[in-house]
């Protein structure tokens, strides 16, 4: 098993790093697609080794379908900037790689594990994130709209011991702005598909979201930090239904 690592960048210098290292010993060769970085992205990759392509965004799924393209091996480790593959994942992808024995396998998914304000988060809606990354190239490729790509892969899959690790918002400031800007690409993906709001949907559908992620999901093992989790995730879910209500009303006004 040969691998590819591909990775999608974008003034990535305060993650690259960390996530290069991780899979220096894995990958037998690296590609980076950036779509414009100003900072020392192109620096960092070059000290890696890794093959470093300029690519016009064309969103999430059209940008990791256009790294994956230019995977020269028949396995591909699609992983994010700011992600890093931990000790005992690294292992198990060893292990698979270094294994003489064929097999029918088309994928293998690992669980990946949120690191936020200096803390694993192992409860609530973020974990366990379940995600396919290694995998065969003939039988995957990405699908999704503007936010949330997901890989569609046709086969047989396993699991791989170990976690990989996210660091994701890098403080409730942070998380606030990505999240209204999330929003706002979900709605606009939503309305495309047909998708309508009504007057209580913010509500109905946040309160669930707290609920969910909170109770059901075991927020609550985290505390005080479970809790404002989840009321921040009810508050992404409002914000999410509010962009799609005025899209509906913007709609019934041009009709």
């Amino acid at each position: 098993m040969k691998i590819s690592t591909c990775i999608i960048t974008r003034n990535e210098e305060d993650n690259l790093p960390r996530c290069l290292q991780s899979v220096a010993t894995l990958s037998d060769e690296i590609i980076i697609i950036d779509s414009g970085s100003t900072d020392r992205t192109k620096f960092i990759a070059t000290e890696f080794n890794a093959r470093f392509i300029t690519h016009e965004w064309e969103g999430y799924v059209g940008q990791k379908n256009f790294a994956c393209s230019k995977a020269k091996h028949d396995w591909i480790l699609s992983i994010d900037a700011d992600e890093e593959v931990s000790p005992d994942l690294s292992q198990s992808i060893l292990e698979v790689k270094n294994s003489q024995q064929a097999t029918e396998l088309t994928g293998y998914d690992m669980v990946r594990v949120v690191r936020f304000m200096d803390t694993w988060i192992r409860f609530g809606d973020w974990y366990p994130d379940l995600l396919v990354r290694l995998f065969k190239k003939e039988a995957a490729h990405f699908e999704g709209g503007r936010v949330h790509e997901r890989l569609v892969i046709e086969g047989t899959t396993s699991r791989l011991e170990g976690e990989l690790y996210h660091y994701t918002y890098r403080d409730w400031e942070d998380q606030k702005q990505r999240v209204s800007h999330y929003a706002s690409l979900w709605a606009q993906d939503a309305r495309e598909k047909g998708k309508a709001s009504t007057p209580l949907s913010p509500l109905t559908h946040s309160l669930w979201r707290l609920i969910r992620s909170y109770l059901i999901k075991g927020g609550w093992k985290g505390g005080a930090l479970g809790w404002k989790l989840a009321v921040a995730q009810a508050h992404e879910t409002y914000l999410k239904y509010k962009e799609l209500r005025k899209f509906s009303l913007d709609v019934s006004e041009s009709q």
